[in-house]
């Protein structure tokens, strides 16, 4: 057999592309070359597949090998070529079964000794592989449980490249070696987390369940102490459980991040990068392999960003086009990288560099410029996307000795969540939305769902003063219907309305 064909799979952000592997042989100038526009790991791939081969036991051809990787228009990254190239390059020496491989799917890196090592971004790919209609694929074993999650594919999980010849048909004594296992991710500390612990903090619990009832992204503001943080780290907990499709997409993220997927988490995730985090940090980026920044790995959960005054006025800029879209683009020379970024956005600052200006029997030693220029850091544009704007003050000692906490669980929360979130996804059952903070603005001011114009008057003039946008505006009129739906109302009401200006900017009605 001069030619032979199998394949693997190309990530491209977290859409997969199967690449068809060719390994022909020619009577040319001994010699083993990869084509096809492979990165620098790829290319490297040369000697870890030949001594794998070699340490293996199996047949090597000693002519001249190319190795084509097709569509060769399309970039390809990474070391989880190295088990299909293994594969098509033994196969050109006729010990395997040639129907067998162009029928499977290869994923997997090779170690000298011919070990199969783990891989990110193996559910993404696995996923790919079915997309295409095929029903087989061979990983790693550390990657076999992550690879099972995908229904519908046989998933072959291999110790060694001699483990998957034999499955090819390959007459070979198949070594008993210790697995390569994959570094196990810390557990998550927000599980044990509850809204309980809160003291003296009533009206931030509330507006904390209002904004994971309707989605609404959320900015803190308050003194050092105030507890901030500790609110937004509860968050995650008082989010729905996420559903299959949801979960999927999460692990999918995780394990091109290169994290542990063993299975389904069904905790909502939470991003808090430093505030010395770079653009490309909290967007994602990368030459030739484009890894998921912050923003992408809090898809489908919560985006943290304690001390939000702190960061770049560009990282924080770079919020509101996936704020808006819900997804994120980058584009590198020759492709484009599309991730998903449903998230809510949850911000924690303090009112001046000292924190002290505002709060009581306490003395703020910042200039007027200073408090005005820490403020401006969060842009108009940025504040006009954030649906919350809340004041938090620090707990009196009185109440701190004396409470046991908020009186509200985190389960309880979550109940109020979840029949908040099931009103809202009944009522908009016809549309593409399922939470009030993605329903279209002129959805709700325009046609059935419209607000009577009695029960919008504050909001109109609020409009029409300039102390709201338009879609500042919108974002008010979704917070009232979230309130309505926690209040088990049908249609939001004035004094739902007059809360929704309250905790949008402060406003009375």
């Amino acid at each position: 057999m001069r030619t032979a064909r199998t394949w693997a799979v190309a990530l491209t952000g977290v859409d997969g592309h199967l690449v068809e592997i060719e390994a022909d042989v020619s009577n040319q100038t001994p010699g083993f070359r990869i084509v096809g526009l492979p990165d620098k790991a790829l290319g490297e791939a040369v000697q870890r597949v030949h001594n794998a081969v070699s340490n293996s036991g199996l047949p090597m051809t000693r002519r001249r090998l190319t190795v084509n990787l097709s569509p060769a228009s399309l970039p390809k990254n990474g070391s989880g070529f190295d088990l299909g190239v293994a594969i098509s390059a033994v196969a050109t020496e006729g010990v395997l079964d040639a129907g067998s491989i162009s029928r499977t799917v290869h994923i997997g890196e090779l170690g000298l000794d011919g070990r199969l090592r783990p891989v990110p971004g193996v559910l993404p790919a696995v996923f790919a592989a079915a997309r295409a209609g095929f029903e087989r694929v061979i990983v790693p074993y550390a990657n076999a449980e992550e690879a099972r999650l995908v229904p519908g594919v046989h998933v072959h999980a291999a110790r060694s490249l001699a483990e998957a010849a034999q499955w090819h048909g390959a007459d070979i004594i198949v070594p008993d070696v210790e697995p390569v296992a994959r570094e196990e991710s810390a557990p998550r500390e927000d599980e044990a987390l509850d809204l309980v612990d809160v003291v003296g903090q009533d009206e931030a619990v509330e507006a904390l369940v209002v904004a994971a009832a309707g989605g609404h992204h959320l900015l803190m503001s308050g003194p050092p102490g105030a507890g901030k943080t500790m609110l937004a780290r509860r968050l995650p907990g008082i989010l729905p459980p996420l559903d299959d499709d949801a979960a999927l997409e999460v692990a999918a993220i995780r394990s091109l991040h290169g994290g542990d997927v063993d299975a389904l988490d069904r905790l909502p995730p939470i991003e808090a990068p430093h505030h010395s985090a770079s653009v490309a940090a909290l967007v994602g980026g990368g030459s030739r392999a484009v890894r998921p920044g912050a923003i992408v790995r809090a898809h489908r959960g919560v985006l943290f960003l304690d001390e939000a005054a702190e960061f770049s006025r560009v990282a924080l800029d770079a919020l509101r086009q996936p704020l808006e879209s819900g997804r994120i683009e980058i584009d590198r020379a020759g492709f484009r990288a599309r991730f998903p970024a449903k998230f809510q956005l949850a911000l924690a600052t303090n009112p001046c560099p000292c924190g002290n200006y505002g709060v009581r029997n306490a003395e703020c030693i910042c200039p007027p410029v200073a408090i005005r220029r820490y403020g401006a850091r969060l842009s108009g544009p940025l504040r006009d996307r954030i649906d919350i704007d809340l004041q938090v003050t620090r707990v009196a000692a009185s109440v701190a000795t004396g409470a046991a906490g908020s009186g509200l669980t985190t389960a309880q929360a979550r109940e109020r969540v979840e029949r908040a979130r099931i009103a809202a996804a009944g009522r908009w059952s016809a549309t593409p939305w399922r939470v009030n903070a993605e329903v279209s603005g002129a959805w709700l001011r325009q046609g059935e769902w419209r607000v009577p114009a009695v029960t919008r008057a504050p909001l109109d003039r609020a409009l029409e003063r300039g102390q709201l946008t338009l879609r500042g505006y919108d974002r008010v009129l979704r917070l009232a219907w979230t309130l309505a739906d926690i209040a088990g109302a049908d249609r939001p009401g004035a004094d739902h309305l007059g809360h929704a200006l309250f905790l949008k900017r402060g406003l009375i009605a």
